[in-house]
């Protein structure tokens, strides 16, 4: 027995210390944390349990049977992030450099079906050179079994990714299947074809940074979620992120006590949206201001500025926001800004998370570019999942909603429950400007002074649109309140739609625009 034991305890430490010291010290003179750290990071203290940590491949060629380091160079387990369960792998770069075996691919695989068959969320570290060589296919294979995992688990338990080191190649496919991405300024990338492949397919030279980067992935292609200065930023933004979503998707999201007042008024917001509608003003203040302890969890907050998406909580229930942001492009919608909130929207409604809506749309971006590379399709995404979600849906128009902006922003007639109005609200068919020419070009045309004819036409239209009562007379706006009862009208809303129960028709899927 006491050979067993100490034979036990000399592989538990080989596992621990996976590929050495040496490359242990390697990967901190990198400015990154070890596999485990990171767990140990993630997890609270003590919680961790390790899975097939004595695994190892088994790959005969190019000597490949004389290279075997306890659990292959992966750390799979289980543990808890604020007290609730949360299952994860941490690829271990100082083992073959984090490359994908069969083994490797097999402890990840088994635990993706441990936390989709406990409904639990699933947290990926990566830190990988990517596909073993010397294994050729069936670390290809391995690659696809866990894509095909990630598929299955897609909206039944949230799936979170960070690329705390390399990612190339067929390894990107698996954090673009999950819910968010989080990356770390200057050691992290990510791209399918590397600088040296790009060299020579385009003769372009481009670091790795460049073609990859956190930055790249954060502002231009919006692939990455959050970006964080450090590991350590970047583990703490994956345990907030887990307070706001539900285990799996049938639970409700975790509510919090607090002691912020449902009838909180802030004064200040009477004064938030400009008199001048040309004026721009920052929605993410009003946000703040009315949210629990003026907290807004925002995501991708920069890519597709335009529009703004988090999480923020009211008497301690989760919401998720989508709001214009006029600061950005007056708030148009363009292609990114639709593709970004439609996104967001689906996994709101796939985990049971309401959705607050903050409009203030001049309508879409106008423009060849956004025409030619398909702002109706991508527009579309974001009108079907609105229209699409069954979650309690909570909308308010601050400033202007025209034209078919209006409808996509979870307006009341595809499936906005409870719909607001400041009384600065403007809802029409487009702005004044516009309106007129079209409406009154006959009396243009023949005024004496059409600059002045114009001025008066406008002001005449803004009389008639640029208020809510219009649609308020008709049921499209339930009620029109002063700035400073926001709060109060979400919270109360919040809780009347707790137990809403809405289907979609019965199908296999939809076929949204993609």
């Amino acid at each position: 027995m006491s050979d067993t034991i100490e034979r036990l305890e000399k592989l538990n430490r080989e596992a621990e210390l996976g590929g050495g010291e040496a490359r242990i010290e390697r990967q901190h003179d990198k400015g990154k944390l070890t596999a485990r750290e990171r767990i140990d990071l993630l997890l609270d203290p003590g919680s961790f349990h390790e899975v097939d940590k004595l695994k190892t491949h088994r790959c005969v060629d190019f000597d490949m049977d004389q290279k075997k380091i306890p659990g292959d160079g992966v750390v799979t387990g289980y543990g808890k992030v604020d007290g609730r369960t949360v299952f994860v792998f941490a690829q271990d770069f100082t083992v073959f450099g984090g490359s994908l075996s069969g083994a490797f691919a097999e402890k990840i695989c088994k635990i993706m079906d441990l936390a989709i068959d406990n409904g639990a969320p699933l947290v990926g570290l990566n830190d990988s050179g990517g596909a073993r060589i010397q294994e050729g296919v069936v670390s290809l294979a391995g690659y696809a079994d866990i894509f095909d995992r990630n598929v299955a688990a897609s909206g039944v338990i949230p799936q979170i990714s960070a690329i705390m080191g390399p990612c190339a190649g067929g390894a990107v496919y698996s954090p673009a299947l999950t819910d968010f991405v989080c990356m770390v300024e200057d050691t992290s990338y990510m791209f399918i074809t590397g600088p040296d492949v790009v060299k020579t397919v385009t003769s372009e030279e481009v670091t790795k940074q460049d073609l990859g980067g956190a930055q790249v992935h954060s502002e231009e292609s919006g692939v990455s979620h959050f970006e964080s200065k450090n590991e350590e930023e970047a583990i703490a933004q994956i345990r907030e992120l887990l307070s706001f979503v539900p285990s799996n998707n049938a639970d409700d999201p975790p509510r919090v006590a607090t002691d912020d007042p449902v009838d909180r008024a802030d004064e200040s917001l009477m004064d938030l949206v400009p008199e001048d509608p040309k004026k721009p003003y920052d929605m993410t203040s009003l946000i703040e201001q009315v949210a629990d302890d003026n907290h807004y969890f925002e995501v991708q907050k920069e890519w597709a500025k335009n529009i703004t998406i988090g999480f923020a909580r009211f008497d301690g229930r989760p919401v998720g926001v989508v709001a214009n942001q006029p600061q950005h492009l007056a708030g148009c919608l363009d292609i990114d800004s639709s593709v970004k909130a439609a996104r967001f929207v689906r996994f709101c409604d796939s985990f049971n998370i309401p959705l607050l809506t903050f409009v203030d749309v001049p309508g879409f971006l106008p423009g060849v570019d956004q025409e030619y590379n398909g702002i109706i399709r991508h527009g579309a995404k974001l009108l079907y999942a609105f229209s699409e979600a069954t979650v309690p849906k909570i909308t308010f128009i601050t400033r202007k909603a025209y034209g078919g902006a209006y409808d996509v922003m979870s307006s009341k007639h595809i499936g906005g429950d409870l719909n607001y109005a400041f009384p600065t609200a403007e809802i029409a068919v487009m702005g004044p400007d516009g309106a007129v020419n079209i409406v009154f070009r006959e009396e243009l045309e023949n005024a004496d002074n059409p600059d002045e004819k114009k001025d008066e036409l406008v002001e005449r239209y803004r009389e008639t649109f640029a208020n809510p009562f219009r649609a308020a007379e008709l049921g499209y706006i339930d009620e029109v309140i002063k700035p400073t009862k926001t709060r109060e009208r979400i919270c109360s809303g919040l809780e009347l739609l707790e137990n809403k129960r809405d289907e979609n028709p019965p199908k296999k899927h939809g076929n949204i625009p993609l």
